[in-house]
């Protein structure tokens, strides 16, 4: 085989095996895993929660003495210098020396180090850790619930991406017996055993329902792109679901109580450590009302070449002030701390009763979808007989195309129904799940290793 003969083979194999790198058999854990440690949304509310540890840092640096030091070397003009105290100790009554005795100066060199530290500022630095520390705890579990609705998110679009390729499979199926219907029809006009009008009317039921598959084909293509960008998943993925997690009673319904949800929602616990911090806020206002003490310490070198140097010129010393002042403005300031403060107790009393509706809700949907489920399957059999008696009438000459045609489309919307029930309740089992704070919980991922 020369090469010629090579290349297409090569370009077939390579195609062949770039479409297989597309296709993924993705689980329901792969899919959370990756959404809540892959998507932008996550990574976010990471670097949320890093910014937050950061500034919790560098306000506990301030509890740290302050040290600077600071140095110069100038190069003057000839000064023009009159000394009080004549050079050399000189006894003479004349104010200033001679300009003959004058040193002559051309430059000048000064060093100082300073160091300070607080000593009391009316437990400000002190509440202002512990709010920047609340507020660190806040960001952490607004993370968390960030990462509960992106799971949450990745499920609703795994379960969604699941019933529209079951309808494809299910539509398929009935697209296949619609043509063999045209093709039967076809052949019996042709005989004269039917009117051409039931010709025409299967012919039309099978473009409803290529027209139909077409649509399921859209909305896998537009559910699957959507759990790709999610997951960031390479570019043309073609996501292919476990069809495991949507078996009947798959899922046993989870002890749920609306105390638990309100004691592990991750949301709930952000806006309580929130409202610990709007706590210290309101005793770092009222920190202006005392005084600030610090203790500082310093050293200074001069050096003036000819004239004169200074050295260990050391000092120690306590500073206090007190802005009065700030005896009428901080008012003002403490009544705004302290609205925040309401303002966030307010938040959580309204998200608390939320919580209460939602975990109610998600219950109520929960036993919901396990009854329809229930007529659903129910339905399924009951379709199917209703269309082999009708089938049968039909082959018997004692029922005509309209009745055929409408129990073969309520046979495939049975079973549509019922597809789509096992794949809901699934849904409401996690939606329940998320309702109470333990959804991500639930499931091995990689950020709980």
């Amino acid at each position: 085989m020369n090469i010629k003969q090579l290349l297409p083979v090569s370009l077939l194999l390579f195609g062949t095996a770039a479409l297989h790198a597309q296709d993924r058999k993705l689980s329901l854990e792969e899919a959370i895993d990756l959404a809540v440690t892959k998507s932008t949304e996550a990574s976010l509310a990471d670097t949320k929660v890093a910014t937050s540890k950061l500034e919790v840092d560098n306000v506990k640096n301030n509890a740290y003495p302050s040290l600077k030091l600071s140095g110069s070397y100038l190069r003057v003009t000839d000064p023009t210098i009159n000394l009080k105290t004549p050079l050399g100790g000189s006894s003479s009554g004349e104010e200033g020396g001679s300009a003959s005795s004058t040193p002559k100066v051309n430059s000048a060199m000064y060093g100082m180090a300073s160091a300070s530290v607080p000593l009391f500022s009316g437990f400000k630095l002190k509440n202002n850790i512990a709010a920047s520390e609340n507020a660190y705890k806040a960001e952490t579990f607004t993370a968390a619930n960030t990462k509960e609705q992106l799971a949450m998110q990745a499920i609703v679009l795994y379960t969604n991406l699941y019933k529209a390729q079951q309808s494809v499979t299910l539509i398929e199926e009935n697209l296949k017996s619609a043509r063999q219907r045209v093709k039967d029809f076809t052949a019996m006009e042709q005989n004269g055993l039917i009117a051409r009008n039931d010709l025409l009317k299967s012919q039309l039921q099978a473009s409803n329902v290529e027209v139909s598959l077409e649509d399921a084909k859209k909305t896998v293509s537009v559910i699957n792109y959507q759990l790709v960008t999610l997951l960031h998943l390479p570019e043309g993925t073609k996501v292919a679901v476990n069809d495991g997690y949507f078996s009947k009673n798959n899922n046993a319904k989870p002890a749920i109580t609306e105390s638990e949800a309100i004691a592990q929602r991750n949301d709930l616990e952000a806006l309580r450590f929130a409202e610990k911090a709007a706590e210290s806020n309101v005793k770092v206002a009222k920190a202006d009302y005392y005084p600030t003490i610090g203790l500082s310490a310093g050293y200074v070198y001069l050096n003036v070449p000819h004239f004169v140097e200074l050295y260990n010129a050391a000092n120690v010393g306590v500073g206090i002030s007190y802005d009065l002042a700030g005896l009428f403005k901080n008012s003002k300031k403490i009544k705004a701390a302290e609205s925040r403060k309401q303002e966030t107790h307010q938040q959580l009393d309204l998200l608390t009763e939320s919580v209460k509706v939602q975990v109610q809700q998600s219950l109520e949907n929960y036993n919901f979808a396990i009854k329809q489920n229930r007529v659903y399957t129910e339905a399924v059999t009951q379709s199917a007989e209703n269309y082999r008696i009708v089938k049968d009438k039909y082959d018997n000459g004692l029922s005509d195309t309209n009745d055929l045609l409408e129990a073969d489309v309520a046979q495939l919307q049975a079973k549509l129904n019922e597809t789509f029930s096992r794949a809901d309740i699934t849904q409401r089992f996690y939606e329940l799940l998320n309702a109470s704070g333990k959804l991500t919980s639930s499931f091995n991922l990689t950020q709980n290793k």
